[in-house]
C-alpha cells in the first residue's frame, strides 16, 4: 500500500511527507524479528530491576550481566535494521532520524574541546558567582502559583493542557489539545520548579503547536528528539535564564516571596540561576558543563556498541572521563555510571539528542533575533508571545514535514553547528564572570 501511494501522481507536499515517514517507520518495524522484540522487552524488565538493586548497593557489578545482555540484543537489533557498517547509526536513527556518527562525532568532539577550557576558565575567574538563595525557604504553594503564571506568560494553553506535580518533571498527553506537564517543587530550591516548568512548557508548546491539518497523522510530531529538546532548552535556558526575562519577572517574584528574597536583588537571582560549577549528576549540571556529561556518555556508548570496552572497565572509563572533562571523580557507582536509567532500558543513541537540543536551541534563537529585532525589548516587558508565535510558525507547525537538520537549515540558513551555542555561552558567561572566553 505504501509503495503504491508513493507512486501516485498529484500528491501534495504533506502527502509525500506522510508516505515518507510511514514508510520509514514500517521498514524499521518489520526488520526486527518478533523473537527479538520479545527478548528486548524481557531484557528491559530485568535490566531495570538489576539497575535499581545496583544503585541501592552502589555496585556496578550487579548491573553488569543485565547490561551485557541488553548490549548483545541491541547489537542484534542494529544488524536487523541494517547500518552500512556503523551499528550505532541504526540505533541513533530511532531517536534522531537522519543523523549519523560520521556527522555527529566531529561536532561533539569540537564542542568538548571548547567546553573543557571554558569551564576551567570560569572556575579560575577572579569574580566567582555565589548562590544567595542557599539557606532560604520558599513556600511551595506560592511556587506553584508562580509556575502557573509562567505557563500563561509563555503562551501554554491551559484549556488544552494542564500542569501537575511529580518527582521527576515530564511532558505527556494523547493529543495536541490534551498536553500534560509536571513540575517539581522544593522548598529549599525554587529554581527547580521555575525552570522545570519553563522546560516542560517548551515541550508542551511544541505539542500544542502542530498544524491542525496534521492531527491524527504522522506529521503531528517532531522530526527528532533533538529538535523537541531544542524547544525546552530554548525556553528554559536561552530565554528563562536570561537577564531580559527576569527584568520583567523578578519584581513579580519578589511580590510572591517578599521575605525569602529580601536582599537578593536581580543580580543575585541571576547569579543563582546561572552559576557554573561541575556536578557529578547530569540532570543537575549547568549550561556550560552539561554537554560534557553527554559527550562522555556518547563516547562510552560507541565503545560499548562496537564491543571495544570490557564491561568490567566501564566504571573506571566513566570516572576517568569525569576527571578529564569536569575535574571531579564520582565517589561511588551510584553517583557515577549508574545515575541514568537509559542503559537499563537499552536506550543507546538517546543521550546525543540532549546535546543536539542545546545546539539547535541557540541557532534557532539567533534566527529569531534576526527576524524579531525588538525581541530583547519584548522579553524585558514580559511579552513572550512574539517569540512563541515565531517558533510556532517556523518550527511547531512544520511538524514532521522535514527531517530535523533540513528544518534547521531552512529556518537558520545553516545545518548543525556548535558555533551559535558557543558564542551564546561566551557572551553570557564571560560577562557574568568578568572574563574573556
Amino acid at each position: 500500500m505504501l509503495a503504491w501511494a508513493a507512486g501516485q501522481k498529484g500528491l501534495d507536499r504533506d502527502q509525500h511527507a506522510m508516505v515518507r515517514v510511514l514508510t520509514h517507520e514500517r521498514d524499521r518495524a518489520v526488520r526486527v524479528p518478533q523473537a527479538l522484540v520479545k527478548a528486548l522487552a524481557e531484557a528491559q524488565s530485568h535490566g531495570l530491576s538489576a539497575w535499581r538493586q545496583a544503585r541501592k548497593e552502589k555496585r556496578f557489578a550487579l548491573f553488569q550481566p543485565a547490561l551485557e545482555r541488553m548490549l548483545a540484543l541491541r547489537r542484534e537489533q542494529a544488524d536487523a535494521y541494517g547500518h552500512g557498517g556503523e551499528r550505532y547509526d541504526a540505533l541513533l536513527e530511532g531517536y534522531e532520524p537522519g543523523m549519523r556518527v560520521a556527522r555527529l562525532t566531529p561536532v561533539l568532539a569540537a564542542l568538548r574541546d571548547a567546553l573543557i577550557p571554558m569551564a576551567a576558565a570560569l572556575a579560575a575567574a577572579p569574580r566567582q558567582v555565589r548562590n544567595p538563595l542557599e539557606g532560604r525557604r520558599f513556600d511551595t504553594e506560592a511556587q506553584w502559583r508562580f509556575t502557573l503564571r509562567l505557563l500563561e506568560a509563555v503562551g501554554f494553553d491551559l484549556e488544552a493542557g494542564r500542569q501537575d506535580r511529580s518527582i521527576h518533571p515530564f511532558t505527556g498527553g494523547t493529543h495536541p489539545q490534551d498536553v500534560r506537564l509536571t513540575t517539581r517543587l522544593d522548598e529549599a530550591n525554587p529554581l527547580n520548579a521555575f525552570f522545570s516548568t519553563i522546560h516542560e512548557a517548551g515541550h508542551g508548546l511544541y505539542e500544542q503547536g502542530f498544524d491542525e491539518a496534521h492531527y491524527r497523522t504522522p506529521l503531528a510530531a517532531a522530526p527528532s528528539m533533538g529538535l523537541h529538546e531544542s524547544q525546552s532548552r530554548l525556553w528554559e535556558n536561552v530565554v528563562g535564564r536570561s537577564r531580559a526575562f527576569w527584568v520583567h519577572f523578578f519584581p513579580l517574584l519578589e511580590q510572591a516571596f517578599p521575605e525569602a528574597l529580601a536582599g537578593v536583588g536581580l543580580e543575585g537571582f541571576l547569579a543563582a540561576a546561572n552559576r557554573v560549577s561541575p556536578s557529578l549528576i547530569r540532570t543537575e549540571a549547568d549550561e556550560v558543563t552539561y554537554n560534557l556529561h553527554i559527550v562522555l556518555r556518547y563516547e562510552l556508548e560507541l565503545l560499548l556498541i562496537h564491543d571495544e570496552l570490557p564491561l568490567s572497565e566501564v566504571p573506571s572509563a566513566w570516572n576517568e572521563r569525569m576527571r578529564r572533562y569536569l575535574g571531579i571523580t564520582p565517589p561511588d557507582d551510584t553517583l557515577g555510571v549508574l545515575q541514568d536509567i537509559h542503559w537499563a532500558w537499552g536506550e543507546f543513541g538517546y543521550f546525543p539528542t540532549y546535546a543536539l537540543g542545546n545546539l539547535y536551541s541557540a541557532s534557532l534563537f539567533r534566527a529569531a533575533e534576526r527576524a524579531l529585532p525588538d525581541l530583547t525589548a519584548h522579553l524585558e516587558r514580559g511579552e513572550l508571545l512574539p517569540l512563541r508565535d515565531w517558533l510556532r510558525t517556523h518550527v511547531h507547525r512544520q511538524g514532521y514535514r522535514l527531517p530535523a537538520e533540513e528544518l534547521i537549515q531552512q529556518v537558520t540558513g545553516h545545518g548543525l553547528t556548535d558555533a551559535d551555542f558557543l558564542a551564546y555561552l561566551r557572551e553570557k558567561y564571560g560577562a557574568l564572570y568578568g572574563v574573556s572566553l
